[in-house]
This record gives structure tokens, C-alpha cells and sequence, in this order.
């Protein structure tokens, strides 16, 4: 049988790296990069392999499954579909809308057909308890980009490929791929920077893959990102290194960004930060005497209890030193799917906090609720009580604060409906999966990416297999759901001639209506469905270009750099310095007392962790990304990755060695695991890596589960948060570490 080469997109991360799949018949026989791909040129990471052992693994489910008990049993898919729909919208006739509550996991923005059908679905629900996977990552991004620029997908872009100073906070873009900022092959980008005489920086407290990329690496204290950078502000302001010229005519708040951060000398943030005031002011002056230079941050500054003010003051950041919107600086993307001029919303309202949770008033953000809320929601009795779930390429059991919590309350719903296509730590409890195609079976183009990514480029990926005939693909599964709970016959019509246009139709229209699209005229140069077809390589449309003020999309079209919302947020901040005044030259006191003073913010805002804790983060590794990658065999052979990373310092304090197998406790929490003592963390910090926790009853993950590992967020706090943005702070948990014989 002749092999057959197909071009696709790998959907597993961000990056949209070009791969050539190689298929015989049914099946797989090779996956390499696409050295004619003109975004990754060639490059992929080892997680492409995976796109084979997910296609071909017995694990994964094929036909809905109904639980009965304990024992799983395939149904129909009109059998199915009539269930999911009568059952839950009889939870909301008996007990209002509200009772239905909706989660989208992290892969739903991995696939076309799931981003353009789950929000009519959503919306037919007509429930104010939705819930995503963004409340738990990147919510404070959006939540500054939409302050400041008018829309929460407007977020600056680094233009890493011209750049001559790249300053990191919190991010790993050797492991993650790039994130917000979509950059197949990142690693060789940066190194590219320092190739040019440029220089990289790096703010994290671990010494990360990234770290090995960087001119300088400096630790800092998790979740005092927002005082570094104010110091860095105020830095740039006395030294008169402002430069706004470039946006004078549409910029709203210098004035008042300037008396805030008069407050934040480099001496005032230096002990709390663990950065010496000479080192941020030196970090300060680099940036700002660099010809290009970009400030990029990530999960470490968003996911921590001040998010929002960290993502806004980088981006302030960039503003003030004139790195907004030129080349070498942040950008905006230029599309060719423009998903934010399909959304014609009215910028009169910010689409932030228009209601709030039942139980604890946790804002509303672009239609969602923080999911740190929904086990409280579904615990609580009362009015509005969550009593059924719909999750959609999720595991909040795994990837949400308070896991063994929102398990329990998720065991006790009514009625639970999983679009998965695992049974996983989640799906394990629902009463009905409805499994859709995976990625090789479908066609694809990224929706959400090309908006983040670093060059504009665009590419359709056709599927590789036909999908089988009892199969279905996601879009197919919501829009059946849809009609179904909408129940009216115009929804039925409307679902038909949706089935009608499908998925690739609806990017056609895209790129015709797009910035460089051909209308709807039948001759043309412009880009179609009919060009990217022709060009299966992709298109490369060019490096980001300045967009401003045109892409704008705030009330009064003007940029906002001192939002009233994010200034009102900088007194809950500030009492966290209210306990030091150390002088910046008392260096001894001041890093005896860094601990004391940080462990005394923790626990005012962690209600009381005991003394001796130490602050716990994540940390991801470049062959995972959620959970369901841990069941290829080839992404988790090899050492153990799933320890804990303990400073030699804490770890001699505590009789611990390396390898032994240590209990660590929250105030949720305990897990136990074994102890890799390294330097590479700074003292007082702790990290485990993220998505694991698996062989738990009733899973069907063999892979995973003989390689099971513990989750870290069995140990963090669904009462911790970001309280502007309701984002989960998982960056920073106090915890306990002891022997595991203890």
C-alpha cells in the first residue's frame, strides 16, 4: 500500500508547528516538521508524536457511553444526544437555568469546530454558571488587555524576532512554546536575540529551561511580580526615560501611572521582592537603553493573587518606554481570520463583572465565572445551586484549585454530560460521554493563535482519515445539543443549515470578510479558502506591522495606561508591604527578614498557614501539556517527572535528602512525593509540575495511570485568588514539607 504525505497544523499547544504526516491505509507510519511550513520551518517539538498515539489509542472512546453504577455501556449517538438534552433541561425546568452549569477545557481552543459551535450552545443554555479553563491560566491578560485597549483579546504580542531585549516575568517559553505569543521553534528564536548582540532576561523563582536561554536570570519572590514592576516604573519615571510621543494623541492616564509608582522606589519592594534595589534599578536602565526591547510575561505572573496588576504593569511597561507597537517591541496581530472584528459588541462596557457567583461574589468576566467558585456552587443549597454539569475537553478534577473538593461536589450532581473522549479523573463521574473525533479525523485551522502569534501567517489543515461512520465530530455534538435544548423549531432549521455550511465554510467566509480577504467578489487576488487550499504549506502574510490607534477598541478609541479598575486594585498590594522598611544597603537584615516578612503576607491572605511554610509553584515540561498527553508512552518514558524541587538550604532544615519521599500539606491538602533537591529553585520555594494525579478508580487511562504521579492541585486553594480578576492564584501556596514516615 503507497504512503500518502499530509500537511497539517500539530494542534497539542500553541505553537502550530507544520508537521508532515505520513499515513498507510489506516494507519500512522511517521510524523517529522515541515521544513516548507513557513512559520515552524521544520521545527516541532517531541509532543507531535503524540498526534499518532492519541489517533491509535485503545484507551480512548469511540461511542457514547451511558454509566449505570460503576459499569460503562455504548448507546447511540440519537440515543445519546435525546438523553444529554431531556435530562438536563429537565435540571433547569425544576430548578431554573442556573442550575445547569457549563465547563470548557483548555483543548477546546485546539479545535475549530469546538470554537465555532460551543459558544451557540453556551448561549442556548441561557445559564449564568459558565465556566472555562481561562480562570485557572490567562484571565488577567485578557482582563488588562480589554482595561487598556478595549477588547480582552487584544493582548501585545512580542515581536521576539526583531527585539534586542527581551525582559521574561513568570513565563517559560522553552517549555511551553511560546504562550500568548504562538512561536514554533521559541527556543531558537531567543537564541537568535543574543546571535544579534541582543540580550534576554529572565524574573522567575526557578531557574528554568529558559533560564539556560537567558543573558541573566534572577529569582523573585512568587506573586511579587506587581511591586518589581512598579519599582521598574519608577525607575523609568525618575529617571526621565519616558517615552510616550508615539501615543500622546490617544493616551489616557500617564499622568496618574506616574504619582502611583512615585510610591514604589526600588528600596521600598526590595526585601519582599528578594531583588536588591540595585538590581532592579539595573534591570530597569537595560531595558530602557536598549534600541528594541520587549517586556512578556506569563502563567507566573497571571496566576498568582496579583494578576491583574502584573499583566497590566507590563503592558504599562512597554508603553512608557516606547516599546508599544513598533517593531522589536509588543504588537498586535494582523490575522487573516479576524475573530475580533467578527465580534461587533458595542465597546460602550467593559463585559466585567455585570453579575457575580452565588456564594462568594466572584466577578463575571466576557460571560464567566471563576471556576474556583463552582464546587462552593454546586455544594451550596439554595436558589441557583448547580445540580448538572456539561464539560467540554476538560479535567477540572486535575487542572482547578481544590481538586479532591470540586470532585466530591461534581460526584454528588444530579446529571453530568462529558464531550471527552477519556474516561478521566473527571469524566468518571458523569453519566453520559458523548466522545467526538480526534484531530487527525477532522479538518483545522486555528482561530485563536493566529491572533497571538508572532508573524501573521495562515493555514487550513484538511483531515487526515475520513471520520468513521458512527463517529461524530464535536461541532456536530454541540450543534445537536443545541436544537435539542433550544426545542423550538427554528432552532432545528438553524442547526440543519449549520450541519450545511460546516466548519470550513464558515473560514472561508472568514477569510473573505478578513484584512486580506477578496469580499464575496468571485475573481480576485485576495485570500480565500481556495488559496490556502492551493498553498498547503501555508501563507506567510508578513511580520506584525503597528496597528494603532485603528485596532483600538475601547469607548473613546483611546488607550487607557492607568485604568480605574486595575488603580483600585494597588491598595490590597501595598498592605503587603505595610510590615518592612528595609534599607536597600542593610543587605544581611534584609534577606534574613525576606522570609519573615513574605511568610507574614502569606498568611494574612491564606487564613493562618503556620509558621515554616514554603511557597509552592508549578512548572510544565516541554513533552505535557494537560492531562491527557500522559497517555502516550513515548511523552512520559523515562525519569520520574512528577517530584518535588526543594532548595539544599530548605531542604538540610528540614533532614530531608535527595530522593527521599516527603508529605506535603496546604490548608486543603497532602500529598506525598518523592524529593529532588536542587538549586535551581530559590530558597523558600517549592515546585511540582502540573496535570498528574492519575490511577484513581474507575479511569481508563493505562498509560497514565502506571505512571500516575500526584496533582498539585490536590494542594492548591480554590479560596486563594486574584479577588480583581477572579483568576486561581496558584503561584505561591504556603505549604508544609516534612518526611513522608513522619
Amino acid at each position: 500500500m503507497t504512503d500518502r504525505r499530509h500537511l497539517r497544523t500539530c494542534t497539542l499547544c500553541e505553537a502550530m508547528c507544520g508537521v508532515v504526516i505520513t499515513t498507510s491505509g489506516p494507519r500512522v507510519t511517521g510524523i517529522r516538521g515541515d521544513p516548507d511550513d513557513p512559520f515552524s520551518k521544520g521545527h516541532i517539538c517531541p509532543k507531535a508524536v503524540a498526534l499518532q498515539d492519541i489517533h491509535d489509542d485503545p484507551d480512548r472512546l469511540r461511542l457514547p457511553m451511558r454509566r449505570t453504577g460503576r459499569e460503562w455501556h455504548p448507546v447511540s449517538w440519537d440515543e445519546a444526544l435525546d438523553e444529554a438534552a431531556t435530562r438536563l433541561t429537565a435540571v433547569q425546568q425544576a430548578h431554573g437555568r442556573d442550575a445547569l452549569a457549563v465547563y470548557l477545557g483548555n483543548p477546546t481552543v485546539h479545535s475549530l469546530g469546538a470554537m465555532l459551535f460551543a459558544p451557540g450552545l453556551v448561549r442556548a443554555l441561557r445559564t449564568r454558571n459558565r465556566y472555562s479553563a481561562t480562570s485557572v491560566d490567562q484571565l488577567p491578560h485578557h482582563v488588562a488587555a480589554m482595561t487598556m485597549f478595549g477588547h480582552a483579546l487584544l493582548i501585545p504580542i512580542p515581536d521576539i524576532d526583531h527585539t534586542q531585549h527581551l525582559l521574561i516575568f513568570g513565563a517559560n517559553p522553552a517549555a511551553s512554546n511560546g504562550s500568548l505569543m504562538t512561536a514554533p521553534g521559541v527556543s531558537d528564536r531567543i537564541k537568535a536575540i543574543r546571535a544579534r548582540g541582543g540580550r534576554v532576561v529572565l524574573i522567575d523563582p526557578r531557574r528554568t529551561e529558559t533560564a539556560a536561554l537567558a543573558n541573566a536570570h534572577h529569582f523573585i519572590r512568587p506573586g511579587t511580580d506587581a511591586l518589581l514592576l512598579l519599582a521598574i516604573l519608577h525607575v523609568v519615571f525618575a529617571d526621565g526615560s519616558v517615552r510616550v510621543d508615539h501615543h500622546a494623541s490617544y493616551l489616557n492616564g500617564l499622568d496618574d501611572l506616574r504619582a502611583l509608582v512615585s510610591r514604589f522606589p526600588p528600596a521600598r519592594v526590595s526585601a519582599i521582592t528578594g531583588i536588591t534595589a540595585d538590581t532592579i534599578s539595573t534591570i530597569a536602565r537595560d531595558f530602557t537603553a536598549a534600541p528594541m526591547a520587549v517586556a512578556y510575561g506569563r502563567v507566573g505572573v497571571s496566576m498568582q493573587e496579583f494578576g491583574g496588576l502584573a499583566c497590566w504593569l507590563i503592558s504599562a511597561l512597554n508603553v512608557v518606554t516606547g516599546r508599544l507597537d513598533v517593531r522589536g517591541g509588543a504588537m498586535f496581530t494582523r490575522p487573516a481570520v479576524d475573530i475580533l472584528k467578527a465580534d461587533q459588541r458595542s465597546p460602550d462596557g467593559l463585559r466585567f463583572g455585570r453579575w457575580t457567583s452565588r456564594i462568594r461574589g466572584l466577578p463575571e468576566f466576557a460571560g464567566e465565572l471563576p471556576v474556583s467558585a463552582l464546587a462552593e456552587e454546586i455544594e451550596t443549597a439554595g436558589p441557583g445551586q448547580v445540580r448538572a454539569l456539561l464539560t467540554h475537553a476538560g479535567n477540572p478534577v486535575l487542572s482547578t484549585p481544590n481538586g479532591q473538593r470540586l470532585e466530591r461536589a461534581i460526584a454528588s450532581l444530579e446529571y453530568h454530560v462529558a464531550i471527552d473522549f477519556y474516561l478521566n479523573e473527571t469524566t468518571r463521574h458523569a453519566n453520559l460521554i458523548l466522545p467526538p473525533t480526534f484531530a487527525l479525523e477532522r479538518d483545522h485551522y486555528d482561530l485563536v493563535f493566529h491572533t497571538l502569534a508572532v508573524r501573521n501567517t495562515a493555514k487550513y489543515s484538511p483531515a487526515v482519515f475520513e471520520r468513521p461512520d458512527d463517529a461524530r465530530h464535536d461541532w456536530e455534538i454541540l450543534n445537536g445539543l443545541t436544537w435539542r435544548m433550544t426545542g423550538t423549531r427554528a432552532a432545528r432549521v438553524k442547526a440543519a443549515a449549520l450541519s450545511l455550511l460546516t466548519p470550513r465554510r464558515m473560514v472561508d467566509i472568514g477569510l473573505r470578510q478578513g484584512p486580506y480577504g477578496t469580499g464575496f467578489r468571485p475573481f480576485g487576488g485576495g485570500l480565500r479558502m481556495q488559496t490556502l487550499e492551493q498553498q498547503p504549506h501555508g501563507v506567510d502574510l508578513g511580520p506584525l506591522q503597528p496597528a494603532l490607534p485603528g485596532r483600538l477598541r475601547t469607548a473613546d478609541r483611546r488607550m487607557q495606561l492607568a485604568p480605574a479598575l486595575l488603580l483600585a486594585d494597588v491598595d490590597r498590594l501595598e498592605a503587603t508591604l505595610t510590615s518592612t522598611h528595609l534599607s536597600t544597603s542593610d543587605t544581611p537584615r534584609a534577606t534574613a527578614l525576606v522570609d519573615s516578612v513574605t511568610d507574614a503576607a502569606v498568611r494574612q491572605q491564606s487564613n493562618g498557614v503556620t509558621d515554616g511554610s514554603l511557597s509552592l509553584i508549578g512548572r510544565r515540561a516541554l513533552r505535557s501539556n494537560n492531562s491527557w498527553m500522559h497517555n502516550s508512552e513515548r511523552l512520559v518514558r523515562g525519569r520520574n517527572r512528577c517530584t518535588l524541587l526543594m532548595h539544599p538550604d530548605d531542604a538540610a532544615a528540614r533532614a530531608l535528602c535527595d530522593g527521599n519521599e516527603v508529605r506535603i500539606t496546604s490548608r486543603v491538602g497532602v500529598v506525598v512525593v518523592p524529593l529532588e533537591v536542587t538549586d535551581s529553585v530559590m530558597p523558600g520555594v517549592v515546585s511540582l509540575p502540573h496535570g498528574w494525579g492519575h490511577g484513581r478508580d474507575g479511569t481508563r487511562l493505562s498509560i497514565a495511570n502506571a505512571h500516575a504521579g500526584v496533582s498539585i492541585n490536590d494542594l492548591t486553594d480554590d479560596q486563594r485568588i486574584d479577588t480583581l480578576t477572579g483568576n486561581a492564584g496558584f503561584s505561591g501556596v504556603p505549604v508544609q514539607v516534612a518526611p513522608a514516615t513522619a
